[in-house]
């Protein structure tokens, strides 16, 4: 009867969200009270419930996600991303565009959350189109799968993130195993795949085309990687030396709390200040409007994120997720494995690639405790599976038709079966590796 209940919970979350067009924090809210009441938690505790799940989720990652925010707006209005593109344009040259845009994809959607990449991109793909009179589907598939990876694999972006603190995972190490797992998936999903993209026909809407910022008023291409990825240098950095220092040293405790991704994420923040912001000519108060106009990007993510939490404290209250983990247990489906499908099906149910994960998190966790798998892996697994075949009841599958100008047969074509490479392929890496640490 508890199974049945769960069930009833989360195909209720998806038709509020799909069909019911409810706003996903409210969805979560009100299943998750239903859920609490269905499964026997008294009337009294609910409440507590809701607000542990809220203060358990958002208390480690509100820090990473805002100033993660904040470093994106800026690396983005300061025209460091555009400098990056460029440069990698000027250094791969006309016959190898393509793989240009999916580097360029991959370097700015570490740090910029993928709504904001996609916009800022599309006048690239559009400008390099035009010039090169190149089909601008095929152009534009790898640097946006580019992207796609990042939002589903990498911190510090949402979903990847509130999985590291769910699992109890290290920032770092799955930094270093998402990057390795990224490259496969992105060449597969992007230059290998658009090659079969090359007679789409396409007009993008010119109006989508703005006007880049000029040249001489863009930062150097050093001080925009640096400033871009100066997060993903010191996580790895941090990761990989801890692996040769004594472990009680003083040297020891200095690297672990500089490399907390919440001070690792607060450098970043101060370093990008100075040298995309204070010395390319801003004021103070500028930069902080653009800090400000950042978190009020993210403030609904970080409200869904912390709906998530609360399902996820309402099925550990109920003891609920004891059970759940006593049935998964006997199936004779690979923790990784699983945790991939559980995302997949309700990433093609559901739309968000974020709610997928969150949402799968809560359900995979009780098995963690029971079973041994690398918590590093189940957040690239989870991650992987959450990007699963977007389709029309997804944001971002309109996103791509509508800037494209293409049919939705088309766009099931290109993006959708884009997206789906990334996510097999991404769990194909996850398995590879897996099995090489257990060897």
């Amino acid at each position: 009867m508890t199974l049945l209940v769960v069930i009833i919970c989360i195909v209720s979350l998806i038709l509020l969200i799909t069909w019911g067009k409810v706003n996903a924090f409210l969805a979560f809210l009100l299943v998750s009270i239903f859920t609490g009441l269905g499964l026997g938690i008294p009337l009294a505790n609910i409440n507590q419930s809701v607000q542990k799940g809220i203060g358990d989720t958002l208390g480690s990652l509100v820090i990473v996600v805002v100033l993660g925010a904040m470093l994106g707006k800026l690396v983005a209005e300061s025209g460091a991303a555009q400098r990056i593109a460029n440069s990698m344009m000027s250094a791969f040259g006309e016959k190898y565009i393509h793989w240009a845009l999916m580097i360029t994809g991959l370097v700015v959607g570490i740090p910029l959350f993928y709504n904001v990449g996609f916009v800022l991109m599309i006048p690239l793909i559009f400008s390099v189109a035009y010039t090169y009179k190149l089909p601008s589907v095929y152009i534009g598939v790898p640097m946006l799968s580019a992207l796609s990876v990042t939002h589903g694999f990498l911190p510090p972006h949402p979903s990847p993130a509130a999985l590291v603190t769910q699992f109890k995972a290290d920032m770092g190490w799955t930094l270093v195993y998402g990057l390795i797992v990224s490259i496969p998936a992105i060449i597969v999903a992007g230059p290998i795949f658009a090659k079969t993209l090359k007679n789409m026909v396409s007009k993008p809407l010119e109006g989508f085309v703005v006007q880049n910022i000029p040249s001489e008023k863009l930062p150097g291409i050093t001080n925009s990687l640096l400033s871009s990825l100066f997060p993903v240098f010191m996580l790895m950095l941090t990761t990989l030396l801890l692996v040769f220092v004594p472990k009680d040293g003083v040297l020891s405790g200095m690297l672990k709390f500089v490399g907390e991704p919440n001070i690792v994420m607060l450098l970043a923040v101060l370093l990008a200040t100075v040298t995309l912001g204070l010395n390319q000519g801003r004021s103070m108060a500028s930069i902080m409007g653009v800090y400000a106009d950042a978190v009020k990007d993210v403030a609904m993510i970080l409200l869904i994120v912390s709906g998530a939490g609360i399902l996820k404290q309402v099925l550990l209250d109920s003891g609920v997720s004891a059970e759940i983990a006593s049935v998964l247990q006997g199936w004779t489906l690979h923790p990784l494995l699983l945790g991939w499908l559980i995302a997949a099906i309700i990433r093609v149910c559901l739309g968000s690639a974020t709610v997928a994960g969150l949402t799968t998190a809560g359900i995979i966790s009780p098995l963690m405790k029971q079973i041994p798998v690398d918590p590093n892996l189940m957040v690239l697994a989870i991650g992987a599976g959450s990007l699963m075949f977007s389709h029309v009841n997804d944001a971002g599958f309109w996103l791509f038709k509508e800037y494209f100008n293409l049919s939705i047969k088309q766009t099931i074509r290109s993006w959708s079966i884009m997206e789906s490479l990334v996510s097999v392929v991404g769990i194909i890496g996850v398995m590879i590796i897996d099995l090489i640490i257990r060897s």
